[in-house]
């Protein structure tokens, strides 16, 4: 069963949609695998276990979801490069335990359109490409979608058409400009260094707030100035950004919120002697 809490008018209901592996590599830079592989050990082929972990809020009047994991349209032969595995766990089996389903949901809210966190947002049916929810509005920041259309030789593997173009003809996309309070308690704080424009989801009321982290702090590794990955666009960005929405969390006590971490899915954030550390780690059977 996803576990859930609330924080202002929101229940907030953990949504597992998978299981896949990247790099670790990549997925750590410049930092030595003898090093990284203390803190999540690499597999035979140097892939890390990665989680697709998103997150609903559910309100009287509408449902949201944040980001939609890789989607079921790939092919074995990614599904093998990748390790993806949906079978234990699945977006459509979470929101059933969580008492909904895709045509529930009024709202979509994609960090950045990495296949690993928007790929759910199409499925194909009968040979055709389709929205996987149909009611809903999708809400991304308007420089990244700008950028995920144009296109990079070094984003390449991770933008894909099957993605982007069925919401770039379905009028269900909402293009935002900047930091945003979308709803309520709902604030979307964009960051440019893993790539640009994605954007952050901060969930909030008087006494708790959660930070949905995306790429910005894929896994609890990451907190560390020089832990990051790879894949990062402009890591002296991603350094600063890090750095400042971490002093936001530790002074404001904000909870972080990991997409891919394997083990560690909710912590507190303290300020120790080295920086940011993360206090009271726990998988998110205790949301």
């Amino acid at each position: 069963m996803p576990s859930s809490s609330r924080i202002g008018s929101w229940t907030l209901h953990t949504i597992e949609t998978g299981r896949f592996g990247l790099d670790g590599g990549a997925m750590f830079g410049i930092v030595p695998k003898p090093l990284w592989e203390r803190r999540i050990a690499a597999d035979e082929l140097n892939r890390i276990p990665m989680h697709a972990r998103c997150l609903l809020l559910s309100s009287a009047d509408r449902l949201v979801l944040i980001d939609n994991g890789i989607g079921t349209k790939q092919d074995q032969k990614f599904r093998k490069i990748y390790a993806v595995d949906d079978q234990t766990m699945n977006l459509d089996a979470s929101l059933r335990s969580a008492g909904f389903h895709r045509s529930d949901i009024t709202d979509v809210i994609l960090t950045h359109l990495h296949f690993d966190h928007c790929g759910g947002s199409t499925e194909v049916v009968d040979g055709k490409l389709c929205i996987a929810f149909p009611n809903a509005i999708f809400h991304v920041q308007g420089a990244h979608w700008d950028w995920a259309r144009q296109g990079n030789v070094r984003e390449k593997a991770s933008f894909f058409p099957e993605n982007l173009d069925p919401l770039a003809a379905s009028g269900q996309l909402n293009l935002i400009d900047g930091r945003n309070e979308l709803f309520e308690g709902v604030d979307l704080i964009p960051v440019d260094g893993h790539t640009r424009a994605m954007q952050l989801v901060r969930v909030h009321d008087a006494d708790r707030s959660l930070l949905y982290a995306a790429d910005l702090l894929p896994t609890h590794a990451h907190l560390a100035p020089a832990w990051n990955m790879g894949y990062d666009l402009w890591p002296m960005t991603t350094i600063e950004e890090k750095g400042r929405l971490l002093e936001q969390a530790t002074d404001g006590g904000w909870q972080l919120y990991f997409e891919h971490d394997p083990t560690v899915g909710l912590c507190d954030v303290v300020m120790g002697e080295r920086g940011p550390e993360i206090a009271n780690p726990r998988p998110l059977a205790d949301l």
